[in-house]
This record gives C-alpha cells, structure tokens and sequence, in this order.
C-alpha cells in the first residue's frame, strides 16, 4: 500500500476498534429492531457519512503534522502507541457491568440517528489524530493517496461489519437482547490484542 506500514496490524485494529460496544453498535442494533434491515441500511449510511468526516477533519490535522514538522509527527506516533496501550488497558481493567441503555434520538429517521449519534462523539478525532500517524512512512507517504486508501479502508470495514450486524439482527429481531457475559468477553479479548499491538507498533516498525 502507498505510504502505509503495518497495513494489516491497521485493519486487525480498525476491527476491534469496531467490535467494542459503543454508541454506534446500539443504535445500528435499535434501528434494524425497529424497521427491519431497510431501517439497519439507512442509519448504516449517516454513520459513515458520520465517520467519514470526523476521520478527515483528523486527516488534515495530520497531513499538517507530517508537512511541517517531521519531528513533531514521529512523537505523534510514540503518542499513538501509548493512547493504544492505554485503551487496551482500561478495556482489560473495566468492570464487568450491565449493557448501556440504546442512545436516545428522539424521533429522528435512522439516517439522522446515525449521523448525529456520530457527530456528537468528538472522541474519534483525536483517537484518528492519534491512530492513523502509526501506519504512515513519513518518508514514503503519497500525501493524499496514502490517507485516502487509510479512509477507504476504514469505510469498508465499517460497511462489512455493519452489514453483518444489521443482518443478524434483522434475522433475530424479536429475540436480539444485550449479552453483558459476550461483552464482557469481547471487550477482555479486544484489550489484550490492542495492548499487544501498541508494543509492536512502537518498538518493532
């Protein structure tokens, strides 16, 4: 990939990061419920638009970074891998608990839910600010063609996982109810593999 290392450590990690239970999985999994996989696909879409945004508004933050100050953006990267090790950590700290509630959005269609559940969680710009520097070759990077194949990447996955969420839920609407045992298990294994990944990434590039 142009300017990209470590592409397949990326895709693992973008993987979990979207596993772990979050206002995104819930109100995917309320809108299918609700409206059937036409509902699931709609707010599937202002989710990505969502998403999208936030990871370029990221992406000009960065390109800025690698532009001006090469020094700079190399201790963005040690940065990165900590904030990784970091969230790896609080996953394999945290209590076990209860499901959260689904978000609430009013009476809003599946697309606004999507999109504003999104746009109303700026943590995902500086967890991108943080993220993406970890993958890029300051030496080798094509500038944008290498930040647009990182975002292409991210939509992808994202389609492909929510489409497999939407289709289980429509499948089993009646019966889809929180699980806090599987979520407590997922969010152990996603921790464990996300602190594994922030040592290999800041000491074996």
């Amino acid at each position: 990939m142009p300017g990209i290392i470590n592409y397949g450590t990326f895709v693992l990690s973008f993987i979990l990061l979207l596993i772990i239970p979050g206002p995104g999985n819930l109100v995917l999994i309320t809108s299918t419920s609700k409206g059937g996989a036409r509902s699931g696909f709609i707010c599937l879409m202002g989710i990505i638009i969502g998403d999208q945004t936030l990871l370029w508004l990221a992406i000009a933050g960065v390109a800025t970074l690698l532009d001006s100050s090469p020094h700079l953006f190399q201790a963005i990267k040690w940065l990165g891998a900590a904030y990784l090790l970091w969230m790896g950590a609080q996953l394999l700290m945290k209590a076990r608990t209860s499901a959260a509630p689904p978000p609430t959005t009013q009476k809003r269609t599946p697309f606004w839910q999507g999109l504003v559940i999104t746009l109303t969680n700026p943590k995902p710009i500086l967890f991108y600010v943080m993220f993406l520097p970890l993958f890029i070759d300051p030496v080798h990077s094509q500038g944008l063609i290498t930040f647009a194949c990182l975002a292409a990447t991210a939509a992808v996955l994202t389609v492909i996982y929510c489409t497999v969420m939407i289709t289980l839920t429509a499948s089993v609407a009646d019966s889809v109810r929180a699980r806090p045992g599987m979520i407590f298990l997922l969010e152990k294994t996603a921790g464990l593999c996300l602190a594994i990944f922030a040592i290999k990434l800041a000491f074996f590039n």
